[in-house]
């Protein structure tokens, strides 16, 4: 197996297995490009005002975003020779706390930044809303506020690779039954991969999605094949593994999304610097 550039470990408050045997388990898979990549939720920089918020888990991110980025670049040195580990983070929400995604960016230890947003300025992460209870206009703003965000997290580009996109498509189609119009998003989708592009940033094709009730990669092939279409040429594959037993999971089929949209390349990254990888 090629890669697998996004996966979580016990740093993150949501996954259960150390970094330690992460990257044992990649390398009995042989995988040769394999990345970490923690949370690090710029809104939950400081710890929790109170064990009650929702959330509270993931608050002090200061900390074990930290404590990861540490333990990566000993492993690294550790497993030297055996795999290409590559010490990443996810930055999630990096404008809803600029001053601490500044201090993360600058962080000389890491190899690749995954800029993510799990959640709309002012509300909770799309995995704990109603989507279900939502008229089809607040679903469509929802999309909106979330697109116009990724766009401006795009312009900012301080991260490496637009991770997950189309992430709340995820839970809609968990709990919505409706059919989203993504055509009245193509026009921002397009302003984003301009963006992109225009700044030598990567798109990621999320496999995890191939693991839930959506049963597509964030984002699909469509959305792959107009990223290609447009001159996108960085493209990294991720199964945002949060336990070894899904470590790899979708990749294969992520390669064959890749090769059937155009790519000829897969990309991954060292010190922040993108290498093109055939497959």
């Amino acid at each position: 197996m090629i890669c697998d550039l996004h996966t979580h470990s016990a740093f993150s408050p949501d996954a259960k297995d150390t970094a330690q045997t992460m990257l044992l388990k990649a390398i009995e898979m042989g995988i040769d490009y394999y990345a970490i990549t923690d949370h690090c939720d710029c809104n939950f920089w400081d710890l929790a005002p109170s064990p009650d918020v929702r959330d509270a888990d993931m608050y002090g991110s200061r900390y074990y975003a930290r404590a990861s980025i540490s333990r990566l670049d000993d492993l690294k040195m550790i497993y030297s020779g055996q795999i290409e580990l590559i010490c990443g983070t996810e930055l999630a929400q990096p404008l809803q706390n600029i001053e601490a995604a500044q201090k993360i960016v600058s962080d000389k230890r890491l190899d690749m930044i995954i800029g993510s947003h799990h959640m709309n300025r002012g509300m909770d992460d799309f995995y704990w809303l109603e989507l279900g209870k939502m008229s089809e206009e607040d679903v469509q703003k929802l999309l909106e506020d979330y697109f116009s965000e990724v766009l401006d997290m795009c312009v900012w580009g301080g991260f490496d690779v637009l991770g997950h996109l189309t992430y709340p498509l995820r839970y809609i189609a968990e709990r919505c039954e409706r059919e989203i119009d993504m055509s009245r998003y193509e026009e921002i989708v397009r302003e984003i991969f301009k963006t992109l592009i225009r700044n030598d940033k990567a798109l990621e094709i999320n496999t995890s999605g191939l693991r839930q009730p959506i049963a597509k990669t964030l984002p699909d092939i469509g959305y792959i094949k107009l990223f290609h279409n447009m001159g996108g040429s960085l493209v990294t594959i991720g199964s945002d593994a949060h336990s070894c037993a899904e470590i790899g999971a979708g990749i294969e089929d992520g390669i064959e999304l890749a090769r059937e949209a155009g790519f000829e390349f897969l990309t991954y990254f060292r010190k922040r610097v993108p290498f093109m990888v055939a497959y």
